[in-house]
């Protein structure tokens, strides 16, 4: 099997946990990790899986409004965080989906978000699944959260989580596999 993670990271959180959910799909697939300012057209050929996070703005994906603001946070040195490269001006996920043509393979989306509950916060990773549908790509797995702090650093064991997730959706692919073939 071969997959393709593309994120969008402000703070680094996001793409330590498209790292994890890499590391446990490796176990049984061919995987690449790609930012989504780097994604073009190829990323889709010869893929079995697609998986997509991004971080959760404003009880959704991200848009250049609030991509504006993630400078803010990091301006205090004491916040211990640092903008990813392009995080601040570069296409989102929500851009990138809006731009790709229909697609045939599975596909599964995740986001990173406050621990709070979901009616405070909202849920990235819902919409991204409802756009990788509407592009053809079929979703294998129940949108999937990772929580950080208030102060946006990742809880205890979400990368665990992640990992964990993404040996999951190998498992949970492969089957599939066999079932349809």
């Amino acid at each position: 099997m071969r997959a393709v993670i593309v994120y969008e990271s402000m703070f680094g959180n996001t793409r330590r946990i498209a790292e994890a959910i890499a590391d446990g799909l490796s176990q049984s697939a061919v995987v690449r990790t790609v930012r989504v300012i780097d994604a073009d057209p190829n990323v889709f050929e010869d893929i079995d899986l697609v998986v997509v996070g991004g971080p959760t703005h404003a009880w959704s994906m991200s848009r250049p409004s609030t991509r504006r603001g993630a400078p803010l946070h990091v301006s205090d040195p004491k916040s211990g965080l640092v903008l990813e490269h392009g995080a601040d001006s570069g296409p989102g996920v929500r851009e990138w989906l809006a731009s790709i043509d229909q697609v045939r393979a599975k596909a599964a989306a995740f986001d990173t978000r406050i621990s709070s509950p979901v009616l405070f916060t909202g849920r990235a990773s819902k919409s991204i699944s409802r756009q990788l549908s509407r592009h053809g790509l079929s979703v294998v797995a129940p949108p999937k959260s990772f929580l950080v702090d208030k102060k946006s650093h990742l809880l205890p064991g979400e990368l665990e989580r992640a990992r964990a997730w993404g040996a999951g959706l190998a498992t949970q692919v492969g089957r599939l596999g066999t079932l349809s073939a």
